[in-house]
């Protein structure tokens, strides 16, 4: 139920406006309070409604519609405000007043939506005051249907927000019908017949439009999506739809739902999901079987692919309901149902095949009730065989394209059925196998899902004697079904054992003699199979020993004698053999552990009460069991006895007191000779013992690991025993793995009730134990000490507190151990510590070690254990020192909220001194401190240190090692985030201040990128801070490590190579690889040369050239393999080739000379006509152009390109190394040439130069500087 605000609140809030539209709200709002107040009235709801309708009258009027808009939207505004306040027989007075006033700014066509949405509220709760005897008005009147009438109109409204707001008053009026003997609101008829008229005009509108395809028009869609809205609404709100209007409702849907349009057809299948929802209630469940009748007539065309999948999936959905209402009517109607939808998977249609088997699926799985499995009637029992009978039809050849759908389906009823399944589906079974164990079959994956179903449901006895598995001797017509054993194994569960020792043993006896009758010789590949065969049969024990029906009698002396043997003699058994014992007992505890009733039971046939039996027979066989898994755990190798100690865990658990007891004493009788012998043992022998390989551990380790084991499960009695053991090991530092272990014991024993009773009891011991063993504490063991640390403290008593100052120096060190997991576990027990001071008490400080016996008792506080922390400050190596500062750290940041300001003030004021120290160590861990300062405490804090922390910060900046110049960039980032930069750079020394201005130049190309990049930019930002966040894994270290600046690396890699926002990308271990492909052709990739076109870096496309504005290309070359120069659209001699493989100039024509037709045409033409046209003057002689003609670049054709190829390559000549001197001028003349070329690569003319066409005039005689192309001469 929502909380009534009280008007008061609400007008206050009105009264102190943040937004520009707010504020006419609020002076109308003072106005009539001084009204008010004015005449002497209180400020009740009744006061301001009357005072509000007074000025609704001035404000809108009922000819023009809203007369001030302003004043309009205000008034209204408060109104729907205070309407909810005011006593219903005064709503009720003046309904037809409000109503009246209000029309005009419902029905005027320029009317804003925020006077809609506040006229739609006032309108909301006028209605929902109404009583029965008013909705019999009609919508002629002034009424509440008329007014109902205009909501229906608004809520197909172009607008969002006004079309929400119609839909919640008409939800809330129509969840809110006045008292009256009928369920459904006086409106309600009135509301679906006025939606479903305008939701089937809509329908033939766009049918009329678009008659090729359904409702392609998109201008109706979004007018059908509101329509359909509207109808979902009126739906959920009145319980269903009227019983009236259902038969038109469902045929105006089925219709829309064969759109193309998904959206609609989603839209369709909500309003059908929202009436099926609405009929579940029991009082609205009486429209159900209508509904579902005309639903059922209106079934479409047999082969109507685009109707009839939706229709099916209606159906489906409606018969779930009908199921959870009426389960054994729906029941009774199954059979008949599915032959109905059945028949669709004849169809031609892959989707209404997949509907059908969708259906079908639904139906199995809501319409069987759990009675007619577990117990059935005689007429359950029909209905079930009807069921098998319509299964098997569907495996006929009819249903052929069907066969994965039908897969589908019998897996389903194979699940629904259980062991009812035997003997209705056994032809499926034996159907389904021979089409498994045909090698043609497509199948084979989808039948192994069915036969593993039916395994599951009826167990693998039932599906063997139908498929045997005719391993050792297969008959003509009987093959071998070696592939069954896969299957059985994943599936096989809750069944008889028995049937593995009658059927499986023996089988796996047999083969297992041809694997030893094979003796030493070489391994045949059929004796490798035989192998297979045998742990492939073993492999099926755990399944078995999951819930089995008959533990009691199946798992005797002989089978756990044979089980043994297994263990001892087959070590590639092991695994399955201890997993399917540890399954016995698990599962037998998970059902016996479970609260509450055993329905959910019933289908696995186990009830609490077997559950429980079958643990007391196990643990009648416990102690030979445990015996047996010690043994083989003592000879296994440490990397493969984790299933052993799970399985003894498991066994441990059920183990009577007494034999548990006595298992206890043999282990620590073992345990103490192993110490005894281990002792006396000499360190060369040790020495030995390391450098052997795969050896295996001490005795001592083995029998330390099953102590650990055993410690939850023992009784209380035996603790003594277990600590005085602890108290043994613990000193030794000799061993440090056994140590190790040793620490193992605590955590362990607070994993049980029992242990952590011990633990309160006996704290004492435990902290002198742990004080007087610190100075024997081996490094390996560090870690499991801390944790052993961690539970004492958890339950120290109040009066034991000086165990935390006694250890805190150990736990401070450790702060700055080298191994991760020993930091962490360090950090956790410092805020431990901290939480258990915070809870107060007293600490004896004479107990303390190195205090005098007189020394004062201390009151535990947080302020206290800080005062603890903070004596290694004055510790006598940097190391401690270091590790201190670590300390304060990281319970500063934990604690920071209830730490008094006075203490946070001393700690950065100590911390800034320490910042001058000139020990690398020390500074590390005081910028650690810094950085958590400036990023969690609070401002008034930090601010006024600025001046000391800032000057010390930037004396560090210049120091690179061990990263200090990143770190101090990230808290100075940190601080102009938070303080601003003028406030950093006021502290900042003068010749430091670069390092801010760079900052706060990457700041702005950050933000210039992002504004560039727009919406992707801030994407890729957030997506980084993802990342970012990802790498830590709690808060502290993020603050402590994490950067948190969006531009760190906007300035490059110079100064921060490794920021720990970005890696550096060089460092990255691998990265992605491209291959460089040339334009013109794929790469070969069995080229030798293929190599050179890999790259590390992404290539970059070919950028248009600054001045001629164009793409690059590739070189062009003439018909020779010769460089031409030019532009890409006026050479004439590059080559290209058509479809028929006939050369093509760059004009498009075919080549002169290339023995086409056209061609020949082509060279014919120019040589009369072209450029190179021969031409003769006076007295017949040959006579050339070197006249350079003007180009119009706005209008060029072929002749221009032409005149424009001769005047841009007049002047240009090969490179220097083309050049040939000829005779009399030598290489001095050609090294002039090349002056010339630069200059005139431009398109310059060489005084006397003429154009060559395809021949290299320059070798010849006279020294011409020419070049090996021809293009050019230079001057003589």
């Amino acid at each position: 139920m929502e909380e009534v605000v009280p008007l008061t609140e609400k007008l206050e809030k009105i009264k102190s406006p943040k937004l520009q539209n707010q504020r006419e709200t609020a002076v109308v709002l003072s106005a009539i309070e001084d009204t008010l107040k004015s005449q002497n009235h209180d400020f009740t709801p009744t006061a301001y409604f009357a005072a509000l309708l007074a000025l609704l009258s001035q404000a809108i009027s009922a000819s023009k519609g809203p007369v001030n808009k302003e004043l309009a939207t205000s008034v209204v505004y408060l109104l729907d405000l205070i309407t909810p306040y005011v006593p219903t027989p005064i709503l009720r007075s003046k309904f037809s007043q409000i109503l009246t006033s209000l029309a005009p700014a419902l029905t005027h066509q320029d009317v804003e939506a925020p006077l809609l949405r506040s006229s739609v509220g006032c309108l909301e709760t006028l209605l929902v005051a109404q009583d029965a005897g008013a909705w019999t008005l009609p919508q002629t009147q002034i009424g509440p249907r008329r007014a109902i009438a205009g909501l229906l109109v608004l809520a197909v409204d172009h607008r969002p927000k006004v079309r929400k707001r119609s839909h919640d008053a008409l939800v809330k009026v129509l969840k809110n019908p006045p008292p009256s003997p009928s369920l459904d609101h006086p409106a309600a008829d009135m509301c679906a017949e006025t939606a479903l008229h305008n939701l089937n005009d809509l329908v033939q509108l766009a049918g009329k439009k678009h008659k090729a395809r359904a409702y392609g028009n998109e201008e109706h869609h979004p007018s059908l999506m509101h329509a359909l809205q509207l109808v979902k609404t009126i739906a959920a709100a009145s319980g269903g739809w009227p019983i009236k209007k259902m038969d038109s409702l469902c045929e105006c849907l089925l219709n829309i739902s064969k759109s193309s349009n998904e959206y609609l057809t989603m839209a369709v299948f909500e309003v059908f999901e929202i009436i099926f929802a609405g009929m579940a209630d029991e009082t609205a469940s009486s429209k159900l079987p209508r509904l579902m009748e005309v639903i059922s007539d209106l079934r479409p065309s047999q082969n109507d692919s685009q109707l009839l999948p939706p229709w099916i999936a209606v159906i489906s959905r409606g018969y779930d309901v009908s199921a959870q209402l009426h389960p054994d009517e729906t029941f009774q109607k199954l059979p008949e149902l599915f032959d109905l939808i059945s028949g669709f998977l004849a169809s031609m249609s892959h989707n209404i095949r997949i509907s059908a088997s969708e259906c079908l699926i639904s139906f199995i799985t809501n319409c069987i009730p759990v009675t007619a499995i577990t117990e059935p009637s005689v007429f359950d029992e029909k209905i079930l065989e009807k069921l098998g009978r319509a299964a098997i039809e569907l495996l006929s050849v009819k249903y052929q394209a069907a066969w994965m759908e039908v897969f589908n389906v019998v897996s389903a009823l194979f699940d629904a059925l259980k062991w009812r399944a035997t003997p209705l589906l056994n032809e499926v079974v034996k159907t389904v196998g021979e089409l498994r164990g045909n090698d043609s079959f497509n199948g084979k994956k989808e039948a192994d899902i069915v036969l593993g179903n039916a395994i599951e449901a009826v167990g693998p006895e039932a599906v063997l004697n139908i498929l045997p598995l005719n391993l050792l001797k297969p008959k003509a017509g009987q093959p071998g079904r070696a592939w069954l054993l896969p299957i059985l194994r994943e599936h096989v569960i809750n069944t008889n054992l028995m049937h593995f020792r009658l059927e499986f043993v023996s089988l796996s006896e047999t083969v297992y003699q041809k694997v030893v009758d094979n003796g030493a010789a070489e391994k045949t590949i059929e004796v490798k199979i035989y192998e297979t065969l045998v742990s492939q049969i073993w492999a099926l024990l755990p399944g078995y020993c999951t819930l089995p029906l008959d533990v009691t009698e199946a798992f005797d002396q002989t089978f756990a004698e044979l089980l043994a043997n297994l263990l001892y003699k087959q070590t590639e058994l092991r695994a399955d053999v201890c997993k399917a014992l540890q399954l016995l007992v698990d599962t037998n505890k998970e059902i016996s552990s479970i609260e509450g009733t055993e329905e959910n039971l019933l289908k696995r046939r186990i009830t609490k009460s077997i559950a429980k039996r079958n643990i007391d027979h196990l643990a009648s066989f416990a102690g030979n069991i445990l015996a047996v898994l010690f043994n083989v755990y003592s000879q296994t190798l440490p990397q493969f006895r984790g299933y052993i100690l799970q399985c003894i865990n498991a066994y441990l658990s059920i183990t009577p007191e007494k034999e548990l007891l006595e298992t206890f004493t043999r282990v620590t009788g073992m345990l103490e000779a192993a110490l005894a012998e281990s002792i006396a043992q000499t360190q060369a022998d040790k020495q030995k013992q390391k450098q052997s390989e795969n050896r295996m551990p001490p005795t001592s380790h083995t029998l330390m690991d099953l102590i650990i084991t055993m410690s939850i499960y023992l009784p209380r009695p035996s603790f003594p025993t277990l600590f005085s053991l602890a108290a043994l090991i613990l000193p030794q530092s000799s061993d440090p793995q056994l140590q190790k272990k040793a620490y193992k014991l605590l955590p362990r024993l607070a994993t049980s009730s029992t242990g952590i009773l011990a633990l309160q009891d006996r704290n004492a011991e435990l902290q002198l134990l742990l004080l007087t063993s610190a100075s024997s504490a081996s490094a390996p063991s560090r870690r499991d000490r801390l944790a052993a640390i961690a539970v004492v403290t958890s339950y120290l008593p109040s009066t034991s507190l000086h165990f935390i100052p006694s250890i805190l120096s150990e736990v401070v060190i450790s702060a700055k151990e080298v191994n991760e997991k020993a930091r962490t576990a360090a950090f956790d027990l410092l805020v431990l510590m901290g939480k258990k001071m915070a809870e107060g008490g007293t600490i004896d400080q004479s107990q303390i070690p190195h205090m005098p016996a007189d020394a004062p008792n201390a009151e535990a506080s947080l302020e206290e254990f800080f005062t603890m922390v903070s004596a290694g400050l004055a510790g006598s190596t940097p190391h401690m020192i270091s590790a201190s500062i670590t300390a304060l750290t990281r319970i500063l940041y934990e604690f920071r909220t209830e730490l008094p300001e006075r203490v946070l003030e001393d700690l950065v004021s100590t911390m800034a001194i320490f910042l001058e120290s000139n020990n690398r160590e020390i500074v590390r861990s005081v910028l650690g401190f810094v950085k958590v300062a400036v990023v969690s405490l609070p401002e008034s804090i930090v601010r006024p240190r600025l001046e000391a922390l800032v000057p010390n910060l930037m004396g560090w900046s210049h120091e690179h090692k061990a990263r200090f110049r990143a770190k101090v960039k990230h808290i100075v980032e940190r601080m102009i985030r938070r303080f601003g930069v003028e406030v950093v750079e006021r502290y900042c020394p003068e010749a430091d201040k670069k390092l801010i201005h760079s900052i706060r130049k990457s700041k702005e190309r950050s933000k210039r990128r992002k504004v560039a990049g727009g919406d992707n930019a801030d994407g890729e930002i957030d997506d980084k801070q993802k990342k970012r966040k990802s790498h830590f894994e709690n808060e502290f270290d993020e603050a402590i490590y994490g950067s948190g600046s969006d531009a760190e690396n906007s300035d490059g890699s110079a100064d921060n190579p490794d920021s720990d926002n970005e890696p550096n990308i060089r460092h990255r271990k691998g990265g992605k690889t491209y291959i460089v492909e040339d334009e013109d052709e794929p790469l070969d990739l069995l080229d030798r040369k293929a190599l050179g076109h890999i790259s590390s870096t992404k290539p970059v496309r070919s950028k248009p050239d600054l001045i001629s504005g164009k793409t690059r290309t590739k070189a062009k070359t003439d018909l020779d393999g010769k460089l031409v120069f030019g532009d890409d659209d006026d050479d004439a001699m590059i080559l290209d080739f058509d479809a028929s493989g006939n050369t093509r100039n760059a004009r498009g024509g075919e080549e002169p000379g290339d023995g086409s037709l056209e061609g020949g045409i082509n060279a014919y033409v120019d040589a009369i006509r072209g450029r190179d046209a021969v031409q003769r003057g006076r007295g017949g002689r040959l006579k050339f152009s070197n006249r350079k003609e003007k180009v119009d670049e706005m209008e060029v054709d072929d002749g221009d390109d032409r005149e424009r190829e001769a005047s841009r390559t007049k002047g240009i000549s090969g490179p220097k190394k083309m050049g040939f001197a000829g005779r009399g001028g030598g290489v001095a003349r050609a090294a002039r040439n090349d002056k010339d070329q630069r200059r005139n690569f431009s398109g310059g003319t060489n005084g006397g130069g003429r154009v060559s066409k395809n021949v290299a005039r320059g070798g010849g005689r006279g020294g011409r500087g020419g070049n090996r192309n021809g293009i050019g001469r230079g001057k003589r």
